[in-house]
C-alpha cells in the first residue's frame, strides 16, 4: 500500500511538473515569437510594394496547383537546372487562403502540445535530447538545403533549445523526487 501511494504521488508530481514545464516552454516560445521586435530577427522583410508584387505572382502562378511547399525552380529538368544555377532560388510555403497572423486556436494547440510533450523525467536526458532534436530537425535544414539562409534556422534552433531546456529544468527541479535523476545514471 505504501508503495502504491508513493508511486501515485510521484505520478502526480510528474503530471504537475509537465504542465508547469509545458507552460514554461510556451512562455519561451512567446518571448521569441510573440514579441514583435524579437520575432522579426530571423526574417528579411520586403517593402509593401514588393510584398504585393510577390503575392500577386504567387496567386497567378501557384493557386491552380494549390497549397503546398514549393522548391523554385525545380531542378529535375534541363530548364529547371539552368534556372536553378542562375538563381534566384526559393522554398515557398504556400497557402491559397489567408489566415490571421496570430491564430488563438494555434496558440491553444501549441500550449497543449508543450504540456503533453514535456514528460521527460531527467534533466540530462532533456538536455541531450533537446540538443539532438534541434541539431537534427532544425539546423540540418540549411545544411542539406544550402539555399536556405542560416539566420532564420539558427534563431529558430536557439528558441527551441531554450524552450526545451527550460521546460526540462522546471520539471527536474521542482517536480522530480529528490535523487531520482542520480539513481538513473547507474
Amino acid at each position: 500500500m505504501a508503495g502504491d501511494n508513493r508511486e501515485e504521488s510521484q505520478m502526480v508530481r510528474i503530471v504537475i511538473g509537465s504542465i508547469v514545464g509545458g507552460l514554461a516552454q510556451f512562455f519561451v516560445g512567446f518571448i521569441f515569437w510573440g514579441i514583435p521586435f524579437l520575432s522579426r530577427i530571423p526574417f528579411t522583410v520586403a517593402a509593401d510594394a514588393q510584398n504585393a508584387a510577390v503575392q500577386t505572382a504567387l496567386a497567378q502562378n501557384l493557386t491552380a496547383t494549390g497549397t503546398g511547399t514549393y522548391y523554385v525552380p525545380w531542378p529535375e529538368s534541363a530548364a529547371g537546372t539552368i534556372l536553378h544555377g542562375r538563381g534566384p532560388v526559393a522554398m515557398i510555403f504556400f497557402n491559397t487562403h489567408g489566415f490571421p497572423p496570430m491564430d488563438p486556436t494555434s496558440l491553444l494547440i501549441g500550449l497543449i502540445l508543450s504540456i503533453v510533450v514535456d514528460f521527460a523525467s531527467r534533466m540530462q536526458i532533456v538536455l541531450w535530447m533537446s540538443v539532438a532534436t534541434v541539431l537534427y530537425f532544425t539546423l540540418t535544414m540549411p545544411v542539406y538545403n544550402y539555399f536556405m539562409p542560416w539566420g532564420y534556422w539558427i534563431y529558430l534552433g536557439i528558441s527551441q533549445l531554450v524552450g526545451f531546456v527550460l521546460g526540462g529544468l522546471v520539471l527536474v527541479r521542482w517536480f522530480m523526487p529528490q535523487g531520482a535523476a542520480a539513481q538513473t545514471l547507474h
